[in-house]
Order: structure tokens, then sequence, then C-alpha cells
């Protein structure tokens, strides 16, 4: 008889089906897995062996084979131990036949017996609920588990041990409950900084409409420190973006004890990250921070000190919102729809527009051109706000607190994305939540110009030589700008300023 389990491969954050097949048959004594497993996989034999042992079971001297269909699908990670265990002890008659009927199966096996947590159990969750089965996965992920759907059943057993004596009746499963991440101590707040009021309004527009933006100033100028301070003001997630989010970090295994937040993703990788580090890659296509900055923040600190093919690899991601990871064997689709926040120096010493300076290499216009040089112009072009961040004096730091901080910004923050929202939504466009995600076919349905605003921005186009992508950012950037401000129109004013951040440093912007 072969025994059927069900369970899951992944594709990126897709969970496909897999059907383990188990049969126990006379013959050569031998534990043979197959149906193109990786290395994890072939090493599950002696961890179901030696978890079997330790839980009071021995495998029969008789020729066990485990299929894991289809067999043309790559199968990668440890996963797979639990649901090879469990249709070993029903071939063996230590479970009821029909027991893990309705259930899809993962967890890794110590060799105690215990059942280790591993990645994926959200997305596995949503595809159970999705096909109508339960799931039986670590006690560790069941927290995380119960987040998918409060209909699908769920057992979350600590060993094997629990898990049979659940099915023989002796000791019942309760489900587990979903857990809440709380945040714990004081969370940064625009208050902190002191002066910098142009940053901090640039800073506003970005959050408001989910726009890209590059601080350039001096080393001590607070470009981190605005930068780390703006998830303050962004608004929670909403439930089908923490889906999103949640399982892009169940996948690669960042949700301890499957704790769940609503707090939008802030990742600040080091600039010495390589092309895979930030858009994904590695043996087994694994999710890159762009990735894990989905529907949150990715900022990159001392911009032109990253690689520049790092950087340009981001370019796909910023305008369609994914990242598709190719290889020879498979091709996986992330989503990264993220506000990109970068901070540099204006030249390699940092002091290049400081008056009074003499630089090492010449004339200060020099090492800021081939510092900048570093940084492409298509890649540029994708950045709507370019601010440069003037050094703090030390009368700044004298004053006393601003008395506007995170919580009152947030506030306008938050007014101006249900406009946005709103507005979108009525023109059938729900999956176009703020501005920054709004196409040129959108724009031109919600953005009007009178009369002054179009010969305002025709000149600009012309004086910046502005590409077609520049000219819509800067339509999108205006269009934050008269939400910020409850304006149904876009006017000149609200162009006048969004050009003022299209200023390129030392570089026209280039279409590519």
């Amino acid at each position: 008889m072969v025994v059927r389990v069900a369970t899951v491969a992944f594709e990126g954050i897709e969970a496909r089906p897999v059907d383990v097949q188990v049969m126990i048959s006379n013959g050569t004594v031998v534990f043979n897995v197959v149906g193109l497993g990786d290395k994890a996989v072939a090493e599950s034999r002696e961890r179901v062996r030696s978890a079997l042992v330790a839980s009071g079971l021995s495998l029969p001297a008789k020729r066990i084979t485990v299929n894991l269909a289809p067999a043309d699908l790559p199968k990668e990670g440890s996963h797979y131990d639990l649901p090879i265990a469990l249709g070993v002890m029903a071939a063996m008659g230590a479970l009821p036949s029909d027991a893990l009927d309705g259930f899809m199966v993962l967890g890794e096996l110590a060799l105690d017996g215990a059942i280790s947590a591993v990645s994926g159990v959200l997305p596995a969750a949503v595809s159970a609920s999705a096909r109508g089965l339960g799931l039986i996965c670590p006690s560790e992920c069941g927290p995380e588990a119960a987040w998918a759907s409060e209909d699908i059943s769920i057992l979350a057993p600590r060993n094997l041990i629990q898990i049979a004596n659940h099915f023989h009746g002796t000791q019942v499963l309760s489900r587990p409950v979903p857990a809440v991440k709380s945040l714990t101590g004081p969370q940064p707040d625009l208050r902190d900084i002191k002066g910098q009021e142009s940053a901090k309004r640039a800073l506003e527009i970005a959050a408001a409409g989910g726009h890209n933006l590059l601080f350039n100033g001096p080393p001590g100028a607070g470009k981190s420190m605005l930068a780390a301070r703006l998830p303050s003001i962004l608004p929670p997630l909403t439930p089908s973006e923490l889906l999103e989010v949640s399982m892009i970090h169940s996948v690669a295994g960042n949700l301890a004890g499957g704790q769940l937040t609503d707090r939008r993703p802030f990742r600040a990788p080091h600039h010495s990250a390589s092309m895979a580090a930030l858009v994904g890659g590695g043996p087994h296509a694994r999710p890159g921070e762009a990735s894990l900055a989905h529907n949150g923040v990715l900022f990159l600190d001392e911009l032109p000190e990253f690689q520049g093919q790092a950087l340009d690899a981001l370019r796909q991601p910023l305008e369609s919102g994914e990242i598709a990871i190719s290889r020879a064997a498979r091709r996986c689709v992330y989503p990264a729809r993220f506000q990109l926040i970068a901070a540099m120096n204006p030249c390699r010493c940092g002091l290049a527009n400081e008056p009074g300076h003499r630089c090492q290499k010449g004339s200060p216009q020099r090492c800021s051109q081939l510092y900048q040089a570093r940084l492409s112009g298509p890649f540029l072009d994708r950045i709507d706000l370019h601010l440069e961040v003037p050094a703090i004096s030390a009368s700044d730091l004298i004053l006393p607190a601003a008395s506007e901080g995170s919580d009152e910004i947030a506030a306008r923050v938050a007014a101006a994305r249900e406009l946005q929202r709103a507005r979108y939504k009525r023109l059938g466009f729900e999956n176009v939540t703020c501005n920054a995600m709004a196409t040129a076919a959108i724009l031109e349905q919600t953005v009007r110009l009178d009369d002054a605003g179009s010969k305002l921005i025709r000149d600009a186009a012309d004086r910046l030589r502005l590409s077609a992508r520049g000219f819509h950012r800067v339509l999108k950037l205006a269009r934050t700008i008269a939400d910020l401000q409850g304006s149904a129109e876009v006017l000149r004013p609200h162009l006048g300023e969004a050009l003022s951040y299209r200023l390129f440093v030392d570089r026209p912007s280039a279409a590519a």
C-alpha cells in the first residue's frame, strides 16, 4: 500500500503542491528518497531514521521507497522530514491509515524526534487554506500559520510522540493563536532632529506619496537620522500588505516565533553588500534586501560606495515593483515594491561644498564629479526627490526640541494617503495605493494643469533636460504636494516645489 502525504515546494513566495508517496515492500533492506531532492532532502533519511528510533519505533527490515512527486520539480530544504516521517509511520501502522488525509505537512526533524522550525510556513498555510486542507507544522511556527485563515485546522506538535498521541486520541493538540510582535523601547521621532526643516519637508512629501529620496550633504548633517525616522511617519500596513510582507519574510526565515507586525519594513544593508544580497539570488534563489523591504523602506547609506552593478540591478524593481531571479533550473519572482531612501556625501572627503576647503585631488568640483560619477544617470533618474542637506551649526544644536514631531506629521501623511487611495479606487485602480505607483496613463486622468502650470513644466523640462520618466515623476511629486495641502488641483506652486527637488547632482537626468 502507498501512503500519500501532502506538502509543498517553494518557488519564490508561491507554494507548489508536492505529493510525498511512501511504500514499504519486501526486498533488499534500503531506504531510498527519490524525486529530484537536494542534499538536505537526501540527508532526511538519517534524520527520519534516528527520530523514529528515539520515539520508540524501529524501521522494518524491508525496502522503503519515498517518492516526491512531481519528480521533475526541484525539491530544496529540510521541511520534507516531517511528511516523510509521518508517511513512514502511517505505512508501518503506527498512525491510522486515514489520519493524514486532509492535512498538508512540513517540518524538520531533530535526532531525538523533536520537530524544528522551518521557513515558509505562512505561504504553505495560505496554500493549504486555498486547497481546503489543514496544516501540520512545528510548534514554533504555529502562531505564524494561524494568520493564514481562521477556518484552517492547524496542528503544531513539538515532537513525533505528540502528533501520534493526537491521532490516537490520547493527547489532543489545541489550535495555535496568531502572535503579534510588540515594539519595545522608545521609537525614533522626528522631534529629535534639530534644524533641517527643508529635509523634514522632503521626508514628509516622500512618505505621503511613496516617493524615492536622495539626501546629499556633508558628514554629520543628520542624513541617516532623518532616514531612520521615516518609518515613524508612514501609515501601518494594510491587511493585504501585511500578508504579502510576512510571506516574503517567512520564506526568508525571518519571522522569529511566528510573530507578525504591521510596521513597515526598514532595511539598511551595508554598502559592501553584493548584488545577490541586494536583489536576491544565490544557489536557492533567496529573496534579497529589495524584496525584504517590500511595502517598506530600503535605505542605502553612502550610496556611491555600493557596487555600480548592484545599484543598477535595482532599476527594474524601482519601475516594476518585482524582481525576477532566473537560474538554469528555476525562475522565481519576488515582490519588491519598496521606497528607496539614499544618502551620500558630496565627495569622497565629504567637504566639497564647504567654503575654504582644499581637496587633495585638486579642485573640490573635480573631486565631487569623480565621486558622483559612480552613480549612473538612469539610476538617478528613478529618484524623485534630490535634496542638498547643509551642515548643522552650533546655533541649531542649542535650539529647543521642535514642537512638531512624528505623530503630527504622520497624521498629515495618513490623510494624504487616504486621499490617494480613495481617488484611485474611484477610478478603478484598487491596486494603486499611492502616487508613486501611478502610471503615465493614470496621471493623465488625475493631473490637469492650467496654462500657467503647463508653461512652467514645459520650460523647466527643456532647461533641466527631463526625460519622459523624469517628466512623469515631477507630475507625481506635484500631485503629492497638492494632496498634502488638500488641493484637488495641481497648481503652479505645487509644480514649482516639485521641480526644485529634481535638480540632479551635477548631472542631467538620463533615460534608460
